[in-house]
């Protein structure tokens, strides 16, 4: 009997490839947890989306799901707890858009040196010879990168990716911190690595790059931004929920901080009425970061790959709950249930 795969709507997923592989395609609407649990509940794999959200719902609704599998890097939207404890793989593709990423953040770093945004758009609207005193301001707060500090919070492949691309700006120093890196690793990359509190402190730019866990979830809220230099200049092209909105609001019209770019809202798409977006220091883009042609292309490929390979005993390109392969080896010698029959991935994970 031909495995089932589930296929949230995209037109960037693969479907031909599950094909090929001999698995039957199960299509169908999912803007709804109720509708996710009626496309997902007899499939043995699936690709999903963002939204809705892979919650413990879901999986436990699915009594025949092995692995689902997300596009990109992020795996938040799934409940990795309950994915490990029903013995579910829980995929992804690492390292696919490092270097869109980390471009963009460099690009958003540069629009609010540059200040970008603001002469691009004064500009357009003839100021440029009707208001010679504002091309003066622009002339007199514009900055450098060179012989100032940047700051990294996360310090993994995308964050070692930026660290590689500012170095050639010149700055004096750039820090990162990360609680899981070394400075042995660091040391290849002209970092230095130290506590949030001193890279909040001593940075003239910060980004951030980091996962979003519970534990990093609001990491720049009041208390981080009031450790900011008031001159401070904040990218985030990580993940929304990382930045407590309300407190960067406060923290852009107070003064707190110069300014700000972000990639990602805490909800997405961002609400037309929402007041980020009448905020003039803040530099909002839609959640654009990870994308490229190639990355489009690629991307999927490894995706579905993910699925296929693990319904028939390979590695996945990704796996963000790897203790589940103690959960399924301890199913596999007990009551296999979900995992009856289907070969043994786990042998190829030590390879």
């Amino acid at each position: 009997m031909a495995y089932k795969v589930a296929v949230m709507p995209s037109k960037h997923h693969r479907t031909d490839l599950i094909k090929q592989a001999g698995m039957e395609v199960i299509e169908g609407p999912c803007s709804t947890t109720e509708e996710m649990i009626a496309l997902l509940s007899q499939a043995d794999g699936a690709l999903i989306n963002t939204q809705p959200l892979a919650s413990r719902e879901v999986l436990e609704a699915c009594p025949n799901l092995k692995v689902v599998s997300r596009l990109g890097v992020g795996v938040d939207s799934i409940d990795l707890t309950a994915a490990t404890e029903l013995g579910i793989l829980a995929c992804n593709v690492p390292g696919v858009n490092t270097t869109e990423v980390a471009d963009h953040a460099v690009a958003m770093m540069l629009a609010l040196t540059r200040r970008l945004y603001e002469t691009i758009t004064t500009t357009r609207q003839g100021q440029w010879s009707e208001n010679p005193g504002l091309s003066e301001k622009y002339q007199e707060t514009v900055r450098r990168i060179a012989g100032h500090t940047v700051g990294i919070i996360g310090f993994g492949n995308i964050g070692r990716a930026f660290a590689t691309r500012i170095r050639g700006f010149g700055p004096a120093r750039i820090l990162a911190a990360d609680p899981y890196v070394g400075q042995t690793t660091a040391d290849l990359y002209g970092v230095q690595m130290v506590d949030l509190d001193t890279l909040l402190g001593e940075s003239d730019y910060i980004t951030v790059h980091a996962s979003l866990t519970s534990e990093s979830r609001h990491i720049l809220d009041a208390d981080a931004f009031s450790k900011m230099k008031p001159t401070a200049l904040v990218v985030n092209c990580a993940r929304g929920p990382l930045i407590d909105e309300v407190a960067l609001q406060v923290a852009l019209k107070s003064g707190q901080i110069e300014a700000a770019a972000i990639d990602v809202t805490e909800v997405e798409p961002v609400d037309p009425e929402s007041p980020l977006l009448s905020i003039p220091n803040l530099v909002v883009t839609p959640h654009l970061a990870g994308y490229s042609p190639k990355f489009l292309e690629e991307c999927p490929i490894k995706q579905v790959e993910s699925v296929i390979n693990v319904l028939t005993g390979k590695k996945p390109w990704g796996l963000a709950n790897p203790e589940v392969i103690k959960s399924i080896a301890v199913m596999r010698a007990t009551n296999p249930g979900r995992w009856e029959g289907v070969p043994d991935f786990s042998t190829a994970m030590q390879v």
